[in-house]
């Protein structure tokens, strides 16, 4: 998030941000990550949009971020339409298009990708 965060700080003035909180990708009743046992993370897959906006007020905290948060809805609408998932970048420009798509992440989410983006979007 440190990258983002450093987006936002740099052009949230300029540019509206948001994060979609979208489908769990490793709930506990699925794929589960070592790393989120190890860092006492677990988040059962919410099958209501209030268990979804509990689960993304966790992250959110935990995260620290002060980007703001926006749900899918329980359907995964957002993340069916932008092939948003696991996670992935958007840039939607002035003309209301799409002005960057980044690579579907994890290894394809690339804030520095984003950033240029911006930068010409902005001129």
């Amino acid at each position: 998030m440190g990258e983002l965060e450093e987006l936002y700080d740099r052009h949230g003035a300029e540019v509206a941000f948001f994060i979609v909180y979208i489908r769990e990708a490793h709930p506990e009743d699925g794929w589960v990550l070592a790393d989120n046992r190890r860092e006492e993370i677990a988040v059962v897959d919410p099958v209501s949009l209030d268990e979804r906006a509990a689960a993304a007020d966790a992250c959110a905290l935990r995260l620290a971020t002060r980007i703001p948060i926006l749900l899918d809805d329980i359907d995964d609408a957002v993340a069916s339409a932008y092939g948003g998932w696991p996670d992935r970048l958007y840039l939607i420009g002035r003309d209301g298009s799409v002005a960057f798509q980044g690579e579907v992440g994890p290894f394809g989410f690339k804030p520095e990708e984003l950033a240029q983006a911006i930068e010409t979007e902005l001129g």
